[in-house]
């Protein structure tokens, strides 16, 4: 909402993932300082359930405005998906947004050496590897 009332002409992307990909990937996270509720699953789980409340919430009170991205979409259709998102931004298409992982400039993010790498679908259902540890993750956000 603040950025829509200071920039109004700002576009806001809602980046999402499978909940339990996302919910295991920060799990897995080892983060500096101040993200205590990653290292429980059921916390983790709850957070995720709180971020798509507030989505929602700004689905509707800023129509049009935010644009979903599903990250399993976007891997399986890279090209279409890079379209979608210049589209809703007004901007023209340019190769060089699929070759993102050519770029040279600064990353400080967990996902640093991963932006480095073309597009790859391995972390499509990672939870799977760790399934048999997930049913409190699973009942919390009502997965069965």
């Amino acid at each position: 909402g603040l950025i829509s009332l200071l920039l109004p002409d700002a576009v806001i992307i809602d980046a999402r993932r499978d909940p339990l990909d996302t919910c295991v990937a920060n799990f897995r996270q080892l983060f500096a300082q101040g993200k205590n509720h990653s290292y429980d699953l059921v916390e983790v789980g709850e957070y995720y359930l709180e971020y798509l409340r507030l989505m929602q919430h700004w689905d509707e009170a800023l129509p049009g405005k935010v644009l979903t991205m599903q990250y399993e979409e976007l891997v399986r259709d890279l090209d279409g998906q890079v379209r979608r998102l210049l589209a809703h931004c007004g901007l023209d298409f340019e190769p060089a947004c699929l070759e993102f992982h050519r770029s040279t400039r600064a990353v400080n993010t967990a996902s640093s050496e991963q932006v480095r790498q073309p597009i790859y679908t391995d972390a499509v259902g990672y939870w799977r590897h760790f399934e048999a540890e997930l049913d409190e993750l699973k009942q919390v956000l009502g997965i069965r």
